[in-house]
């Protein structure tokens, strides 16, 4: 038995497949197989709707699961019609080749291995982009891909793009996945990591053959606009939820007193660096803004380098429970600004307040309310809870950043 072939039992007791999707490859394809065969017998082709002779190559490989389709749908449908039916077949695991020649066999051993230490990540086969046989634009992309998945995850990978990957296809059972070309492999790394599923590189070789001989499907115009669309979600997605979300969970899984000594007196920021932190948190926490107060907060501390962290806890004060509290004050902060019959004439002499007014009484008459007197009433009313909401935002944001100065003195100097 070659070494190899003794990694072929390992497969079967691993219940891990070698997936392999395929379109127009008919140069490479035979080969390909050929050198996954040595390694394993639990092989699935897809065949993604090729249109040259893939199905003849493939019936010269009885031993190898094909699943075949009549219409090109993308690699990224071709990926996931692929995982269905390696659990279908009863897998558990998947590594992913593609079928241009470009990924080695022999690395499929260093997947194997990665799957022993750890069966609940995915695994990125990492190629060595500084080579000197990588095209410009693949680095570049690579590199691009690298700097969102890092943003939208907190994740740091050398290789984002590489298909040579493993999959807990098991765990990934019920997500429900929205691409289908070739920006599918980024939004399941990305989903997979908001999950909870880890996403880690492994080392993998690879060979890019000379320019004229180099077989893809990638269209670098339609595609990477794709992938620039879906980056743009992911980010949006990952500001309004997730980093709020998973900032939560942290903070709920640590106690009061942790924070303290965590973000007020063993960080290196100086006091009023803290104090303007917590001002800025508990201004926008309280201020009208409902469903931008975090992604306001972040922005204004990253902007002026304060602390994020304590930014990101103060701007919590708008979580439910507080919500009547907050509304109730600032409704009965306006009343002392807008008080009596003097309301009308501060507007007039405000230009703020005069803004916000004139912009107010625009929104009421958008709903057509007939009743001229319920909507003047609804306008001051309005008007009055708005002007109130950025005042006790102020003062209490003034108020807290004092005593946080104070605090973070007393603190340090004991």
């Amino acid at each position: 038995m070659s070494d190899s072939a003794a990694y072929k039992p390992l497969f079967r007791s691993l219940r891990c497949c070698v997936l392999v999707p395929t379109y127009n490859n008919h140069q490479t394809l035979a080969q390909v197989l050929t050198d996954v065969l040595q390694y394993s017998d639990d092989v699935c082709v897809v065949n993604d709707g090729s249109t040259d002779n893939t199905l003849e190559i493939l019936s010269g490989f009885p031993q190898v699961k094909v699943y075949t389709y009549g219409k090109n749908q993308g690699k990224g449908y071709a990926l996931r019609k692929g995982f269905e039916f390696a659990r279908a077949q009863g897998y558990d695991y998947a590594i992913t080749i593609d079928s241009d020649g470009q990924h080695y066999a022999a690395d499929l051993p260093t997947m194997l291995k990665a799957l022993q230490e750890d069966g609940n990540a995915i695994f990125i086969g990492a190629r060595n982009m500084d080579q000197a046989s990588v095209p410009g634009k693949s680095s570049f992309g690579n590199k691009f891909s690298n700097f969102w998945f890092r943003f939208e995850t907190g994740i740091d990978l050398p290789d984002t793009q590489s298909g040579y990957r493993l999959y807990p296809i098991r765990k990934l059972e019920g997500m429900h996945f929205f691409t289908r070309k070739y920006e599918f492999e980024i939004e399941v790394i990305v989903r997979a990591a908001w999950a909870g599923i880890g996403v880690k590189a492994v080392p993998v070789k690879v060979y890019y053959p000379p320019a004229e001989e180099r077989i893809t499907h990638f269209r670098p115009f339609q595609d990477f606009s794709r992938i620039s669309v879906l980056n743009t979600v992911l980010v949006t997605w990952a500001l309004l939820w997730i980093k709020p979300r998973d900032f939560v969970r942290y903070i709920l899984g640590r106690s009061i007193k942790t924070l303290i000594q965590e973000y007020l007196i063993k960080s290196e920021e100086s006091a009023f660096v803290k104090a303007m932190s917590v001002f800025v948190g508990i201004f926008f926490g309280i201020a009208p803004i409902w469903g931008l107060q975090l992604i306001l907060a972040i922005g204004v501390a990253y902007i002026f380098r304060l602390n994020k962290a304590i930014a990101i806890i103060t701007a919590n004060i708008s979580i439910p429970p507080m919500i009547p509290f907050i509304l109730w004050g600032s409704y009965e902060t306006g009343k002392l600004i807008l008080h009596g019959e003097s309301a009308e004439q501060m507007i007039q002499q405000s230009a703020i307040l005069a803004f916000i007014y004139k912009w107010m009484a625009h929104v009421i008459m958008s709903f057509h309310i007939k009743d001229q007197q319920l909507a003047a009433a609804i306008v001051k009313n309005l008007t009055q809870y708005i002007v109130g909401s950025f005042a006790l935002a102020s003062g209490a944001a003034v108020i807290s950043a004092v005593i946080t100065f104070l605090l973070v003195k007393i603190l340090k100097r004991d």
